[in-house]
């Protein structure tokens, strides 16, 4: 099962991030995945997943920039959303023309990580035992 494991005050252990910047607002990066599901309908991609767009955790019925300058957990481990994850040019290269516009206002949200801890992948993996 993946599994990311968060330090307090320095990011994702093996991220390319990690320990970046003291204090770096960008320790951890989540998106919303209803907002991929927007984009790709909007700009009729079928063949895309969210992981181009880089962000470390992809969210499921969350308002993540209702979450800036609040604190909030997530399975237990404690977070500081910061700002929000301007999208950038990149990304039309990356997922799609249009994308990097599309996206401007829901590119995801900056969190500092609070405490450590594990965070595991709530993904259903379609053909798995139930």
């Amino acid at each position: 099962m993946p599994a990311l494991e968060c330090v307090a005050g320095h990011g994702i252990k093996g991220d390319r991030f990690f320990d970046y910047k003291k204090d770096y607002k960008g320790q951890i990066t989540f998106f919303s995945a209803e907002v991929f599901d927007r984009l790709c309908q909007t700009l009729r991609l079928t063949d895309r997943s969210p992981a181009l767009v880089r962000r470390n955790v992809i969210a499921r019925d969350v308002d993540l920039n209702a979450l800036i300058g609040k604190r909030f957990e997530v399975q237990g481990v404690f977070f500081l959303g910061t700002e929000e994850c301007r999208p950038c040019y990149w990304l039309d290269r990356a997922v799609a023309s249009g994308a990097a516009q599309y996206l401007k206002g829901h590119g995801g949200l900056r969190a500092r990580i609070l405490s450590s801890g594990t965070l595991r992948s709530m993904a259903k993996v379609s053909g798995a035992a139930e």
